[in-house]
C-alpha cells in the first residue's frame, strides 16, 4: 500500500526538524566550552570572537569535533600561531584567567593545547584524569602552578605531556610510569622537586624525557635503560646525586644525554663514549676520576662537554681516533700532561682547554 501524501509530508518534516541536531555539537558540549571561555580573558587578538552560535564544531576557532559523533574532540589554543588572525595583529598572544574544571564535561576530549599564553595561572585540573580519550595535554609556556594531578596514570591514551616553563610544584607522580604510551614527556622549567619515578622504565615508548630546570633530586633510576625508544634524554640544571648508570651508554638510540648542572659524583663510564651518544653534557657536576681512553671510530660527538668536574690524569690519546668531534669543552677541572696534536685538537680554542693544573700544547702555552 503507498504511503499517503500527508504522512510523506510529515515524515519529510520531522527530518528536517531533527537535521541540525544530529549535525551541530550537544548542547552540553557548547555548554563545557562557554565555561572554558568565561574563566579565560584574552583582550588584543579577540580569538573568541567566533564562539557563537548554537553549533560549536563549525568554525569555533581552536575547536574541532569527531565528524561522526559531532562530540569536541580538539581544543587547540596557541598564543603563539603564524594563523593571519596572529599576522594581522602582528603580536603575539597574551591571555589570563585559570583552565576551567569545566573541560572535564567534555568526555570524548582527544587533546587540549592552551600553550604561550604567558598569564594563564591556576592548576591543571584534577578533572582531567577522568577524560578516557585524552592523547595530548600540552600547557606549555603559561603560569600555571599546583602539583601534577597524582593518578596522572590513569590516562593511559596519552602520548604527549608538555607543561613546561610553568610554575608547577610538587613531585613527579608514581603514577607518571604507569603511562606506557607515553612519548613526550616535557616538565622543563618548573619547580618540581623529589625524585625520578623508580620504575619510570616502564614508559617503554618514551622518546623524549626532558626535565631540566626543576629542583628534582635522588639518583638517576637504572631502569631508565629499559626504555629502549628513548633518544633524548635532558636532566639538567637539577640537584640529581649518585653516578652515572653504566647502562645508559648501551641504550639503542640515545643520542642527546644532558646530565649538566647536577650534584653527580663517581667515575665517567667508558660505556658513554663507545655509545650511539652524539651530544653528550656532563659539566658543573663532581665527576671525577679519568677520561676513559675508550675513544674509536664509533664515538661521533657533535658536543662533548666534560668540563666544570673533578677529572684529573692527561687527555686520553684515543680522542684523536674518534670518528668526529665537533665541540669539545674540558675546562676547569684538575687534568694534566700534553695536548694531543691532530683532529680534533687542531681546531679548538684555548677556551676548551683553561684552568686545568698543567696542561700544556696548542692552543696553550709549550710545553717545557
Amino acid at each position: 500500500m503507498a504511503t499517503p501524501p500527508t504522512a510523506s509530508i510529515g515524515v519529510l518534516l520531522l527530518l528536517l526538524a531533527i537535521s541540525p541536531a544530529v549535525h551541530s555539537c550537544p548542547p552540553s558540549d557548547r555548554a563545557a566550552l562557554l565555561a572554558f571561555k568565561a574563566a579565560l580573558r584574552e583582550p588584543y587578538l579577540g580569538i573568541f570572537d567566533s564562539w557563537t552560535g548554537t553549533d560549536c564544531c563549525r568554525n569555533w576557532y581552536g575547536v574541532s569535533c569527531d565528524q561522526h559523533s559531532r562530540r569536541v574532540a580538539d581544543i587547540n589554543l596557541r598564543g603563539e600561531s603564524e594563523d593571519p588572525l596572529f599576522q594581522k595583529a602582528r603580536r603575539t598572544g597574551y591571555m589570563t584567567g585559570y583552565i576551567s574544571p569545566a573541560i572535564c564535561k567534555l568526555t570524548r576530549l582527544s587533546s587540549i593545547t592552551v600553550a604561550d599564553w604567558k598569564g594563564i595561572s591556576g592548576e591543571i585540573p584534577r578533572c582531567i584524569t577522568s577524560l578516557p580519550f585524552l592523547r595530548i595535554v600540552d600547557l606549555v609556556g603559561n603560569r600555571i602552578s599546583g602539583a601534577i594531578p597524582g593518578d596522572i596514570g590513569r590516562l593511559r591514551s596519552l602520548t604527549v605531556l608538555n607543561v613546561a616553563d610553568n610554575q608547577i610544584w610538587g613531585e613527579i607522580p608514581a603514577s607518571l610510569a604507569d603511562l606506557s604510551g607515553l612519548t613526550h614527556l616535557d616538565l622543563r622549567n618548573n619547580r618540581i622537586t623529589g625524585p625520578l619515578p623508580r620504575s619510570m622504565g616502564r614508559m617503554r615508548m618514551l622518546s623524549r624525557a626532558l626535565v631540566s630546570g626543576n629542583q628534582l633530586s635522588g639518583t638517576i633510576p637504572t631502569s631508565i635503560c629499559q626504555i629502549y625508544r628513548l633518544a633524548d634524554a635532558d636532566l639538567s640544571r637539577n640537584k640529581i646525586t649518585g653516578p652515572i648508570p653504566e647502562c645508559v651508554g648501551r641504550m639503542g638510540v640515545l643520542s642527546t644525554l644532558n646530565l649538566d648542572g647536577n650534584r653527580l659524583w663517581g667515575r665517567i663510564p667508558e660505556s658513554l663514549f663507545t655509545s650511539g651518544i652524539s651530544d653528550l653534557n656532563l659539566s658543573r657536576n663532581g665527576l671525577s676520576g679519568t677520561i676513559p681512553n675508550a675513544f674509536g671510530a664509533r664515538s661521533y660527538f657533535t658536543v662533548l662537554d666534560l668540563s666544570y668536574n673533578n677529572l684529573k690524569g692527561g687527555i686520553p690519546e684515543s680522542v684523536s681516533r674518534a670518528g668526529y668531534i665537533g665541540h669539545l669543552d674540558l675546562s676547569h677541572n684538575h687534568l694534566c700532561g700534553r695536548i694531543p696534536s691532530g683532529a680534533p685538537f687542531d681546531h679548538l680554542e684555548a677556551s676548551s682547554f683553561v684552568s686545568n693544573d698543567c696542561l700544556c700544547g696548542k692552543p696553550l702555552k709549550r710545553c717545557y
